[in-house]
């Protein structure tokens, strides 16, 4: 899936995204009836790294800190530590007016398209509306552009002038995805975008983001649950628990021989795993279990590992 494409630095080999030390915490202020205030840490001073035209695949368990991870690389949420190298810029540091012109280059789907999406708005009017506060371009212009995406994304001109309650949920999803390409971006922020589809339509935005990563070498950050999804569509995988990054490494590789007990324990819960995949499976908080001797792997192959329950 990785595309030899030149990110906007001018070099092919440089990160899209770099992010090292990035930490959040929420909590309440202790007042005169709390005297301990309550802390969250969502995320702990984690690293990731995003390549051109590559899919870095997020997972971990709900309350991971997964979804954190994914507002703040964009700013959508303020960091209390850390550094995140966007297109080649700290966006960090970044003002308001500049921080706008950084998010026509990344953007964001989020997981549910019905909140996601102004309910007062026409399809048309959805789409084309980051290009208005962008700025630069007229209506007629900017409308043509909604309509192009609208057909690219699998959806036809007797879409455009309705509104969210009358499209089905996967539509919807288009609609989203539409909108997050109107501005060319290089990045994409993907928040669980099929987890609340069916698997048929599922597959088919599945499909389609592949298939415009192929024609335009967009770089996904793809945050799930779903380990058997982010196996088929991630070409690196970063494992989260309790706000940090547990492992990092190829797909391939992490899916077959997880070094991490908390990746094994997570593979083990798969639907469809064999017995004698769970049976090896560490649990969660152990010390890595020994290599296996060349007699017999102690994980199953990424066939079992993807393959439904019979």
């Amino acid at each position: 899936m990785t595309n030899d494409i030149v990110s906007t630095s001018g070099h092919a080999d440089e990160p899209v995204l770099t992010v090292r030390g990035l930490t959040k915490t929420y909590g309440r202020r202790p007042t005169w009836y709390r005297r301990h205030p309550h802390r969250l840490v969502a995320v702990n001073g984690i690293d990731l790294e995003v390549g051109p035209g590559e899919t870095l695949g997020l997972v971990g368990e709900s309350g991971a800190g997964k979804s954190t991870v994914g507002r703040l690389v964009l700013r959508l949420i303020e960091p209390d530590a850390g550094s995140i190298d966007l297109l080649g810029s700290d966006i960090t540091t970044l003002r308001r007016e500049e921080l706008r012109r950084m998010r026509a280059r990344a953007t964001m789907v989020f997981q549910d398209p019905y909140t996601s999406l102004d309910p007062r708005m026409t399809i048309l009017d959805s789409i084309a509306e980051p290009l208005l506060v962008q700025g630069g371009t007229g209506r007629s212009e900017r409308y043509d552009k909604a309509r192009s995406l609208v057909r690219r994304v699998g959806l036809n001109d007797a879409h455009v002038d309705r509104y969210p309650y009358e499209m089905s949920g996967g539509q919807l999803q288009r609609v989203a995805i539409a909108r997050a390409l109107i501005t060319d971006p290089a990045f994409i922020v993907c928040d669980e975008p099929v987890a609340a589809l069916d698997v048929s339509t599922q597959a088919q935005v599945i499909n389609l983001l592949q298939d415009l990563q192929a024609e335009r070498g967009i770089s996904y950050l793809f945050i799930s649950h779903d380990l058997r999804l982010v196996r088929l569509v991630a070409d690196r995988v970063s494992v989260m628990r309790r706000g940090e990054v547990q492992e990092t490494g190829p797909a391939d590789r992490v899916f077959e021989a997880p070094e991490h007990a908390y990746t094994r324990e997570l593979l083990a819960a798969i639907p469809g795993r064999t017995p004698r995949a769970r049976r090896f499976a560490a649990p969660v908080g152990a010390a890595p279990a020994a290599p296996e001797p060349a007699t017999g792997p102690a994980l199953a192959s990424a066939e079992e590992v993807v393959a439904p329950a019979q």
